[in-house]
Order: structure tokens, then C-alpha cells, then sequence
């Protein structure tokens, strides 16, 4: 885990319509039990479930979000 975030950065960031973003390292647990541990300075975790590469995000709620306002 990130035990020292950055004064002023959270570490965790919810997008609103989109994905959460974890600055730092993280362990990522999916539905199936598996854990995915972060390997980028910022990863994008799936919130929308629609995700082909969950637990990251593959910006499906994009799409998502511009079928449910036709």
C-alpha cells in the first residue's frame, strides 16, 4: 500500500461516470477473488463492470454513458 501519499494528492480518486484511480501501489482484489497488484505511478480501476481488462478500465463507461443519454 501507499503509506506515504504525497501532501495534497489523495491516493484514491473517484471520476465521476468513470473509473477510480490509485496513485501509488495498491492491491486490487476482483470479483473472482484474484489480487492484481498496481504497476503504474496512476491506475484505473473498472467501476462500470463493463471493463474486458478488469479490475483496470478500458474506457467502456464512455460508451456506456453516451448509449444511456440516446
Amino acid at each position: 500500500m501507499n503509506e506515504n501519499p504525497e501532501p495534497g494528492h489523495p491516493d484514491v480518486i473517484f471520476c465521476p461516470g468513470g473509473p477510480m484511480l490509485l496513485r501509488g501501489d495498491h492491491l486490487v482484489q476482483d470479483e473472482a477473488g484474484n489480487e492484481h497488484r498496481t504497476t503504474r505511478p496512476v491506475s484505473a480501476v473498472c467501476r462500470c463492470g463493463g471493463s474486458k481488462i478488469k479490475p483496470w478500465c478500458d474506457g467502456t463507461h464512455k460508451a456506456m454513458h453516451k448509449r444511456s443519454r440516446d
